[in-house]
């Protein structure tokens, strides 16, 4: 073979092996544009027309591959005046490389897709071509967006949230954690998250997370502290984190301060031990009240069914007479304090202010419950620290004698020897009482809660001494409303001393001491018209009895129109003893009707009510005085005595 032949031999194995490669490396590349993930666009460099496009693309953007033939880049929907129109495509000219991060694209049917775009200009053979790779980054960028919006979300709302690596070394905290905890970013990043747990403490709730719940989260109440050393209670609950192969990488937890309703929790169950104590307390009062009610009716009606007995003699008729005497007197009390403390319940309490001298109070308690304290052999004793012209105050003179009253009837309930002082001091703008005893005393823990309503009838107290136990609770509200306090204390030996002030108001002038009539002063009265109207025919015959010694001519009216006619005919009639409660016309319309037509009789009102704003509405209605039921016939004599003086004989 000659050398010409050889080499022309080997000149054509050398182009044969080059076309290969050539077209080996041709069906690489198309099989790596025809497999390409991302959109792959070659466009002519000078003139902008779409040389060819990878299936990728196509599909990404909804497109035939015709609609991309033979066409300029900027003649396409989707890049028309949004990547590559006329103008963004001579930038892609005059440089080698440009690159867009965050393009949005319109599909053909409708969607906004978010693209990255890169553009390489190069030569291939003799024509310059410009490649651009388009990458959807639309779940990124929906990724991003939802990281963004959780972030914020974290950052925004109001439970707290800590993420700790697997060394519990705090790596996160929103907002809301440097508000409760009170630290700073600066502060808290890094720090161990066992910082913000109280240590050392032992508690109903939680310090710490027990270790055998990490694995699988855990979530509760616990005990926290904040920067400044409070005590934090909050409600926990945490996650493990793991990254995408299943690895924990660390730990999230959310919370959020509950001290507010821990303190909503505990006033919940002190209202509901309140409740429940209120309650039995109540039933305890209710017990009571039907024992001080039954007790002494059955005294009134046991003994009454016993005066009937033939052959009584006459002491044993006495004796009868006297326990349905203290019976009467004993439920009527106790009546009396169920009514006072219904109003004062209902707020219809009112005051009444007068002149008093508080001298001649004191006195007649001491008076009152003198003889009582001799059967008991105490030594009662009282002191007056004003002299007489300075003693005479405004004040509600039966509201201070009421809570005297009920003072001094515990003195004597709780007192088995020793003494009773009764008086008080002057204290600057106040008056201020005291009734010290020598007594059992009062427990130190009772010392606030004995004036609360129905405390009296707790099943702690002793159960041998009769009474509504409302005395003090009536007493408290009564020195309330007017103006002042009470307490009590235990004597440093024994007994207690109970103390109440009221405003010391208007210094006076004494006034003139009234007397109570006896039998042997009413003969010497003379005989007088009077005119009782009360619609109880039991009553009646009791004020008709009581009253006979002074009766000239009695008249009787059982309703509120039959006084007023009987006024009307017969104007000399001397006195009206007038029922308040009557159906029809009530006694106070009945006074106001009288005095339009006869301005001088003497109406004395007569009422089951017996609080000190019936008086006054009395009073107001046109009557000179006013007597309360049960009637008691020396202090009805009285009465009429103070009123018909001046017509004596």
């Amino acid at each position: 073979m000659s050398d010409a032949t050889y080499n022309k031999n080997s000149k054509n194995r050398s182009t044969s092996s080059l076309e290969k490669a050539l077209i080996a490396s041709e069906i690489r590349y198309r099989r790596l544009f025809e497999s390409a993930k991302d959109g792959i666009l070659i466009l002519d460099a000078i003139t902008g027309m779409i040389i060819d496009v990878n299936p990728f693309l196509i599909k990404l953007l909804g497109y035939s591959k015709e609609n991309f033939v033979e066409k300029a880049v900027w003649e396409i929907g989707f890049f028309n005046d949004i990547v590559l129109n006329k103008e963004k495509f001579l930038e892609l000219q005059q440089k080698e490389y440009v690159r867009y991060e965050d393009l949005p694209l319109e599909t053909t049917d409708g969607r906004t897709i978010h693209v990255e775009f890169v553009s390489n200009t190069y030569l291939e053979g003799n024509q310059k071509v410009i490649q651009c790779n388009i990458r959807d980054i639309t779940e990124r960028k929906l990724d991003e967006k939802e990281m963004a919006m959780l972030s914020y979300a974290i950052k925004s709302i109001k439970e707290f949230v800590y993420v700790t690596d697997l060394e519990d070394k705090i790596m996160f905290i929103n907002n809301s954690f440097l508000e409760i905890y009170g630290y700073s970013k600066k502060e808290i990043i890094g720090e161990n998250i066992n910082k913000v747990r109280l240590q050392n403490k032992t508690t109903k709730l939680n310090n710490k997370i027990p270790l055998n719940t990490l694995k699988k989260g855990w979530k509760g109440e616990m005990l926290n502290i904040n920067k400044y050393g409070n005590e934090l209670p909050v409600y926990l609950s945490t996650a493990i984190i793991k990254d995408k192969n299943g690895k924990a990488i660390g730990q999230i937890g959310v919370g959020s301060d509950i001290t507010e309703q821990k303190r909503f929790e505990r006033e919940l169950i002190q209202a509901k031990e309140k409740a429940e104590e209120s309650d039995s307390l109540k039933s305890a009062f209710l017990a009571n009240m039907s024992h001080e009610i039954r007790t002494p009716m059955n005294g009134i009606l046991g003994f009454t069914q016993l005066l009937k007995t033939p052959k009584l003699t006459g002491s044993e008729q006495q004796e009868y007479i006297n326990i349905i005497e203290k019976s009467g007197a004993r439920m009527l009390h106790t009546i009396n304090d169920i009514i006072n403390i219904s109003r004062i319940e209902s707020g219809h309490v009112e005051v009444c202010i007068s002149e008093t001298n508080i001298n001649i109070l004191v006195k007649d308690i001491f008076n009152f419950f003198k003889p009582e304290a001799n059967s008991k052999r105490l030594n009662l004793t009282y002191k007056n620290a004003l002299h007489s012209n300075d003693a005479i105050i405004k004040t509600d003179k039966e509201k201070v004698y009421a809570v005297l009253s009920n003072l001094m009837k515990n003195a004597l309930k709780f007192t088995n020897n020793g003494s009773i002082e009764l008086g008080y001091e002057k204290k600057g703008k106040f008056l201020e009482f005291f009734l010290k005893d020598t007594g059992s005393g009062i427990p130190q823990e009772q010392e606030e809660v004995i004036f609360e309503r129905f405390r009296q009838s707790n099943e702690t107290l002793p159960h041998n001494y009769e009474g509504s136990g409302l005395g003090l609770a009536i007493s408290k509200a009564y020195v309330e409303i007017l103006g002042g306090k009470i307490w009590t204390k235990n004597n440093n030996k024994q007994g207690s001393t109970f103390y109440f002030t009221i405003p010391y108001l208007n210094k006076m002038e004494e006034k003139e001491q009234l007397t109570v009539m006896t039998d042997k002063e009413i003969r010497s009265i003379r005989k007088f018209k009077i005119l009782i109207v009360e619609d109880d025919e039991a009553s009646r015959m009791l004020l008709k009895i009581m009253i006979n010694p002074l009766a000239g001519v009695l008249f009787q009216a059982i309703s509120g129109k039959e006084a007023i006619e009987t006024c009307r005919k017969n104007p000399d009639i001397d006195l009206v003893l007038m029922d308040i409660q009557m159906s029809e016309i009530n006694g106070y319309e009945a006074i106001r009707q009288i005095r339009q037509f006869n301005k001088d009789i003497v109406i004395i009102a007569q009422t089951a009510y017996a609080l000190s704003e019936d008086r006054g509405k009395a009073f107001k209605a046109g009557c000179n005085d006013y007597i309360s039921k049960p009637i008691n016939r020396s202090t009805l004599l009285k009465t009429i005595e103070n009123n018909l003086k001046s017509v004596h004989v």
